[in-house]
């Protein structure tokens, strides 16, 4: 078999069934590699819109996604979505294609040095010179890829390498498995929970593991100990939850962090400093224990003065065992200073009375003010609604395991702050790279991934026209899917902060297409919202109806002043 065919075998044999790209001249052989195999091709408009779905399908799957491009232009348009997978933790295999390397009649003809380009953005990059090295490059780059921390890996096939005979076969597969923390590093942890009398869990973006967010979920359940996430957290547990303080989706001075000023000893599981932080730490007297698979990255914002490095799922399990120990080597009295006739769970055992701690009744109380001041907040009854308004009718409009894929606008921290989330997928976001034009090509993916379930695309007017060419894949592919798009004619988020730095407003006002014919166009269905309350009543329709919808929103933003600013600022935490 040649080069391309043997690379194609290889991705069959790490269970790679779907690749997303666009092809040129220099893939044609490993193209038709692909069409006389079991892998779907994902055809997308753009090299950045399937980077954008491979990393997603990484994220999502814990495995691999993989994308491949061209040369030259085709690869420089995978940059933004490779740094998005760096940042973010997703697995991904970038492929591109190269001129022939040993002999070549183009001279330098689109040629760039894409190796030593992707170095900084990637975990691993390599050409391939040889088509008989390709199984032990392809079975590292998927090692590589999934080791902790997830990210993106990248080889270029050049064309004659492609072509090139070879006997040799895919390598078997290997699992690998972190190593567990020290049990030391346990007992620590363990301890200043149980002497604490405000202790936080924080869950971030690493604790979206299945084997963690089961673990962490049981941890809650049984402690009854108070947790809010980062934005990338979000739906690791059910925000529901009586114990749930929400997620941070400022860094200061919301109504929870009250909670954390109030903190002694806050557990951050699967925190990464990428993520745009969810509190900043000072010299205060709060102790802050880092659980991950990685050691913390410190900076002036994060020093956590104790960590526990390994398997973050088997962390907790030790965690729950440390903590819930035997009653008799506290005295008789239970965990974090239950009385003594109090039941508890000791050792595995079997009772259902929550730990309680002095901390509780404060955390209750700020628990309900986010009740009242966050959730149960949406502005004025006007048109245009208010961002509050507009998460409120979508939380409330689709089913419970659906999946919302925000762009990154304004409304991204409206979201991340209002939108209760059920399970790891129900708000897929990004708080790491923070690219606009993710929105469209993440929610192609999730769909393709999980047919069965509604998806719903927000993005902003500005971020849907960098990747809104993707309409066509979508319809094409056959998905039922709705996009939302949010109305400003700008770039809110910087004129928000463009006003707060009280600059005069310049330079980040456009105007719009049709978006209602401009759907249409493509052969989709175009909706706008007239009037208050509308979108509600919209969205159900479409989501009851097969095919692309997308709904045009008109957003009043004037809420960003009011709430972040005024009302933020005038709030005064419990005594």
């Amino acid at each position: 078999m040649n080069g391309a065919e043997l690379l194609v075998r290889c991705l069959e044999n790490e269970e790679v069934d779907t690749i997303f790209g666009i092809p040129g001249e220099e893939n044609l052989v490993f193209l038709e590699a692909l069409r006389t195999s079991s892998i779907r091709l994902i055809l997308t408009r753009h090299e950045q819109a399937a980077g954008f779905m491979a990393a997603t399908y990484g994220r999502l799957t814990g495995r691999p996604g993989v994308c491949f491009s061209t040369l030259g232009p085709g690869a420089t348009n995978f940059v933004t979505a490779v740094s998005y997978a760096l940042l973010g933790g997703m697995p991904v295999l970038f492929i591109t294609g190269q001129k022939p390397i040993k002999k070549s009649k183009q001279g330098r003809f689109q040629v760039l040095d894409v190796v030593r380009m992707m170095g900084p953005l990637t975990k691993f990059t390599k050409q391939i010179v040889t088509a008989g090295s390709i199984p032990t490059l392809v079975r590292d780059t998927f090692r590589i890829a999934t080791a902790e921390k997830p990210g993106p890996v990248h080889l270029e096939l050049p064309e004659d390498i492609a072509a090139e005979e070879t006997d040799n076969l895919p390598l078997s597969l290997t699992r690998l498995y972190p190593p567990h923390a020290h049990p030391a590093a346990i007992a620590i942890a363990a301890g200043l929970i149980r002497q604490a009398r405000h202790p936080l869990f924080l869950f971030g973006a690493e604790a979206k593991r299945p084997d963690v967010y089961l673990a962490a979920r049981e941890l809650i359940a049984r402690t009854g100990i108070y947790f809010f996430t980062t934005q990338m957290g979000k739906g690791i547990i059910d925000e529901h939850s009586p114990y749930s303080l929400g997620t941070a989706a400022l860094s200061d001075h919301d109504y929870l962090h009250c909670a954390i000023d109030r903190a002694d000893v806050i557990i951050n599981v699967g925190h990464d400093v990428v993520e745009k932080p969810p509190f900043f730490m000072n010299q205060r007297d709060v102790q802050v224990v880092h659980v991950n698979y990685s050691s913390a990255g410190i900076d002036e914002v994060y020093f956590p003065q104790h960590e526990v490095i390994g398997d973050i799922g088997n962390s907790l399990a030790q965690l729950s065992r440390f903590v819930y120990a035997d009653r008799g080597q506290h005295g008789g009295a239970g965990v974090m200073g239950a009385p003594p006739s109090q039941e508890v769970l000791v050792g595995g055992g079997t009772g259902t009375t929550k730990l309680s701690c002095p901390g509780d009744d404060y955390f209750q109380r700020i628990h309900q003010e986010i009740k009242i001041h966050v959730y149960g907040a949406q502005g004025h009854d006007r048109f245009p609604d208010t961002p509050q308004r507009i998460v409120k009718d979508i939380h409330d409009t689709v089913a419970g395991n659906s999946i919302i894929s925000l762009d990154n606008g304004m409304y991204k921290i409206w979201f991340a702050r209002n939108f209760k989330a059920t399970q790891p997928e129900s708000l897929l976001l990004d708080n790491a790279l923070a690219s606009m034009g993710a929105g469209l090509p993440v929610a192609i993916a999730a769909k393709l991934l999980y047919p069965g379930r509604q998806v719903v695309a927000v993005c902003g007017d500005g971020g849907f026209m960098m990747n809104s060419q993707e309409i066509e894949t979508a319809i094409r592919l056959k998905l039922h899917l709705v996009v939302i798009v949010l109305c400003d004619n700008g770039y809110g988020m910087i004129k928000w902060k463009q006003g707060g730095m009280h600059l005069t407003d310049f330079g980040l006002d456009f105007l719009n297409p049709d978006f209602v014919q401009y759907a249409q166009s493509y052969g989709a269905n175009g909706y706008r919202v007239s009037r208050a309350g509308e979108l509600a009543e919209l969205l159900s329709e479409c989501l009851q109806q097969p095919g692309l919808h997308l709904i045009e929103v008109p957003v009043d933003y004037s809420q960003n002043e009011e709430v972040f600013i005024q009302e933020l600022r005038d709030k005064t935490c419990l005594l």
